[in-house]
């Protein structure tokens, strides 16, 4: 019996910012700085790979000063939406009804929220009373990822059963106003909002790329350079910029075991699925990359036309690939980076 993927749907926030617009907002933003640092800042969002984003807010109430409260009842208000509406989207694709899903994975690391999301489409929805519930939260980035492997897991060990799996991210309700430190605004200039839901099937008969094989990869000594600090005004954000470096060293230790695992080597993989977590850690997966003529253009697209948003950007990238119809056969790594420090990776064959 084998687990599949059956469909990926997104869903994005009713706002639309262009970073050329953003920037004069910014330049407010920053206007008791020093001129030097300023033009730091400017050329920062202008060269971070990011040509537009998604917000659940309005620019200009990203920049006014409000209190965590205030932010986080915003996150609850249009999460809750952002996740209906793109599980109904990916159940609509698979031809399913909300009946039709036994485990429900939510995934959000960008606010809090008891009953967690995955209770309000219960409700909702009316999904199956005796649905199983698993909200993530506190994995970042690689929690799309990990969303997928928990599901997958589950289906394994229960046949003929569905999941799904909703990632809902809004990195501009954590944004400090009056911190200038470099990693609120790193991430700032490159995050954006967003929410995508997938579909996983035990079903025989059900179609769609399988899940060969899953693993969780864990960086000792480095469980300080990404994650949230939670404050009276917010979340945090910590970002060092250590980053791009460290998944570099570690590279080969988390991708070549896997393959061999799987009696495989970078050659044999045809589709390389990444978060993209950032310009430079783009560039760092891609300079490994070119060295065996894989190219990951999707994932570099995906940042430019939404920016980052945090656990659900790679599933914007997998679908995609899911879009595209690929030949039977083809093998495809899903990759992601998160607090921990960690890595986690998908095994995919169409």
């Amino acid at each position: 019996m084998s687990v599949k993927i059956t469909a990926v749907a997104k869903q994005l926030p009713q706002y639309c910012n262009l970073t050329k617009d953003v920037i004069p907002l910014v330049k407010i933003w920053m206007s008791g700085q020093e001129n030097r640092f300023q033009r730091k800042v400017i050329k920062l969002f202008q060269s971070a790979g990011v040509d537009k984003r998604y917000s659940i807010m309005s620019p200009e109430e990203v920049f006014t000063k409000t209190s965590f409260e205030e932010k986080n009842d915003i996150y609850m208000r249009e999460s809750v939406k952002l996740a209906k509406r793109s599980l109904v989207k990916a159940l609509n694709k698979a031809t399913l009804k909300p009946t039709d899903i036994d485990y429900i994975v939510t995934v959000s690391c960008t606010g809090i929220m008891i009953p967690s999301m995955d209770a309000y489409l219960i409700n909702s929805l009316k999904m199956k009373q005796d649905i199983v519930r698993l909200p993530v939260t506190e994995m970042g980035c690689v929690a799309g990822v990990s969303g997928i492997i928990y599901a997958k897991n589950f289906l394994k060990a229960n046949p003929n059963k569905r999941a799904a799996v909703i990632a809902v991210e809004s990195p501009t309700a954590t944004f400090q106003i009056d911190d200038f430190s470099m990693a609120n605004i790193v991430s700032a200039a490159i995050f954006g909002d967003g929410a995508a839901t997938v579909i996983l099937s035990s079903y025989e008969n059900e179609t769609g790329p399988k899940i060969v094989d899953e693993g969780m990869y864990h960086f000792y000594d480095n469980i300080d350079i990404m994650g949230f600090k939670l404050t009276n005004s917010g979340m945090l954000m910590i970002l060092d910029k250590a980053v791009p470096e460290t998944i570099s060293e570690h590279f080969p230790q988390i991708l070549n075991p896997f393959l061999e695992k799987n009696q495989l080597k970078i050659k044999d993989i045809n589709h390389l699925i990444f978060h993209p977590g950032g310009k430079k850690i783009v560039q760092t997966v891609e300079d490994i990359f070119n060295d065996f003529g894989k190219n990951i253009n999707d994932t570099k697209d995906v940042l430019k036309q939404y920016g980052n948003m945090s656990s659900a950007t790679v599933l914007y990238v997998l679908e995609r690939f899911m879009d595209k119809q690929l030949p039977k056969g083809d093998r495809g790594i899903m990759l992601s980076f998160g607090p921990g420090f960690t890595a986690q990776r998908i095994l995919l064959e169409w």
